[in-house]
């Protein structure tokens, strides 16, 4: 088991992070974020990141490594962890996967295709459909062109219906076609576990409760300073993190502002609602209903991956 990597998972407010950490203090863990958002510089409130004294004290890789303005793939994720995990093992240390982005968990485990780069012409007129008629528009063209596809994206995740339907223009081939052409599979065992409150109203309250601290934090301020920026815009992956959307929205009169706060509190419910799914179906996954670093270590130790 040498050769096996710690993958810790779980939806949005779960307590994953305060694990990871816990974990790290007590075992020679480096820890590989996993999340979509960690990895842009200058989105720090919404994205609840480390701050710098925690960053000395545990490494962590993966964070603040774009700017905003440059989007990062599961591709991107997939090739960089490979490459830390040897990195990090070359030193005598264990690697410890950590987040919330299930689709870049995905890309790790099973391998990822070789799909066409992303097209940012394209990604403007499919927005601009979306907006004259809505993205159910756009998921009636994907069910057209890619039916099973558009049976497991929802009506209204954008920014997964346009870069579906956007692989398909490029190529020609569907985006169901090119994930049949697998690539290397995972160079290393891993082993998954899963943070799964019970709870859900709970869970709820946590998310709602964490979005208020953050506006009181900063994240309006954040965001504006974001927007200053002349090559930043709405349509960046970047900018349509949970949260940064919809702020964006207010800063640009679209939202009022109890009607932000409303409207991102409840995008992170649903966004926690579609990481539970995944994790419903993953295989070989070992759950435990709260963040305890004592059951972890017991999951961690009977696979004998310290020693």
């Amino acid at each position: 088991m040498v050769d096996t990597v710690v993958c810790i998972m779980g939806p949005t407010a779960s307590g994953k992070t305060h694990l990871a950490v816990e974990l790290a203090r007590l075992h020679p863990f480096e820890i590989i974020s996993v999340d979509s958002a960690l990895v842009y510089r200058g989105m720090n409130i919404g994205t609840a990141k480390p701050n710098q004294a925690l960053l000395n004290e545990i490494p962590h890789h993966l964070v603040d490594i774009r700017d905003p303005v440059n989007a990062y793939s599961a591709a991107d994720f997939r090739e960089d962890a490979i490459r830390l995990v040897a990195e990090i093992q070359s030193r005598g240390k264990t690697p410890l996967l950590v987040g919330g982005t299930m689709l870049y968990f995905k890309a790790l485990k099973d391998g990822i295709s070789n799909l066409p780069a992303a097209n940012q012409s394209l990604r403007n007129e499919i927005s601009k459909l979306a907006g004259e008629d809505g993205w159910s528009k756009i998921w009636s063209r994907l069910n057209e062109v890619d039916p099973v596809s558009a049976a497991r994206i929802h009506k209204n995740d954008s920014q997964r219906l346009q870069r579906a339907l956007e692989v398909y223009e490029i190529s020609g081939r569907s985006m169901t076609d090119w994930q049949q052409d697998k690539g290397r599979p995972c160079p290393f065992d891993l082993l998954e576990i899963a943070v799964m409150p019970e709870d859900r109203g709970k869970l709820h309250e946590t998310i709602a409760i964490r979005f208020k601290r953050m506006l009181e934090a900063g994240f309006v301020q954040e965001v504006d300073t974001l927007r200053q920026r002349e090559e930043l815009h709405s349509e960046l992956a970047s900018m349509k993190a949970v949260g940064y959307k919809q702020i964006w929205q207010h800063l640009d009169g679209q939202l009022q502002y109890d009607e932000m706060i409303e409207k991102a509190i409840i995008a992170t419910r649903q966004f926690a609602k579609r990481q539970f799914t995944w994790l419903r179906s993953w295989q070989s996954l070992k759950q435990i209903k709260a963040p305890s670093t004592d059951e972890a270590l017991k999951i961690i130790e009977a696979s004998s991956i310290l020693g």
